[in-house]
């Protein structure tokens, strides 16, 4: 079969400017992800499309037949964070790491057990799909393993706060002086999903919901739940309740799961606002658009 990369994952990887290797890394994919398949004597069935922006996801099984999913991450794309985050939690709800943590698959490869990836969280209706994700990140939250190599939260913010440190706007500028005083004085050093979101909860045979596609991180759950406030902002933005809707999604968010919200609305606007300006600089004005908005109700 082929194993060529989807246009999503193509346009995403042309956007990112910044990492090396990335073109030379595509050109090359069909012939590593067959080598890869080869090596692991797996059965290949067909590449996932649309797919995400940051791997590559084939469909294969193992040598006894059991469904799996390969995962092909580029140079730079943290597959070790990724790798030890997902043998931490040892598939509580997290999907499932097939192949030893200390003797992985193929580099930046990641054998997985199989999910439904046509099938996430963002096919429920929104207040059941909010429902299901608090109660799935939630189990997420522990410490992490003793000599982590997870970067923290304030770590990885403050690079992401370079880009708006250039930008006269008095939104990037209050995203800024948020992220200011939420690392100040950080509650809590659990591990977190980092990227967590409606679409990153995938329909599961063992359990009826699983978390994909970490990108880990060591803080408090506050910037976790930060991102799921933002899911279908779209749908807000063409609404005339939208900055009121967005205040209560907020605040119930964070009294169901005990997190003080206004902690959760500074990391909300703080992410929003990098994101947004991320996906300007990208030439994706609607994401970018909804995401500036989103921030300026908070």
């Amino acid at each position: 079969m082929g194993f060529e990369a989807p246009r999503r994952l193509v346009r995403a990887l042309g956007e990112d400017g910044g990492r090396e290797g990335l073109r030379d890394w595509l050109d090359r994919l069909p012939a590593i992800a067959e080598e890869t398949v080869a090596r692991l004597g797996l059965d290949a069935e067909r590449v996932v499309a649309p797919g995400g922006r940051g791997s590559l996801i084939v469909l294969v099984r193992l040598g006894d037949g059991t469904p799996a999913a390969l995962k092909l991450i580029p140079p730079g794309g943290a597959a070790a964070q990724e790798r030890a985050a997902l043998a931490h939690w040892d598939g509580r709800f997290a999907v499932r790491l097939l192949d030893a943590p200390e003797a992985p698959a193929a580099g930046d490869a990641l054998l997985l057990e199989r999910l439904h990836p046509e099938v996430s969280l963002r096919s429920l209706p929104e207040a059941k799909a909010l429902l299901e994700a608090a109660a799935t990140v939630r189990r997420l939250w522990v410490p992490p393993p003793a000599g982590h190599p997870f970067e923290t939260v304030a770590d990885r913010t403050a690079r992401q706060a370079l880009a708006l440190r250039a930008l006269d706007d008095p939104l990037a500028t209050a995203a800024l002086d948020a992220r200011a005083r939420l690392t100040e004085d950080a509650p809590e050093a659990l591990l977190l999903h980092g990227s967590f979101r409606q679409g990153k909860v995938l329909a599961a045979d063992r359990v009826p919901w699983l978390t994909v596609g970490p990108r880990p991180v060591v803080g408090e759950r506050a910037y976790d739940l930060a991102r799921l406030v933002r899911d279908r902002a779209e749908d807000l933005v063409a609404a005339s309740s939208g900055p009121s809707a967005a205040r209560r999604r907020v605040n119930r968010l964070a009294d169901s799961l005990e997190i003080d919200p206004a902690r959760l609305r500074g990391w909300a606007l703080f992410r929003a606002v990098e994101s947004g300006t991320r996906a300007l600089a990208a030439g994706r004005v609607r994401e970018a658009e909804s995401s500036l908005e989103f921030a300026s109700w908070l």
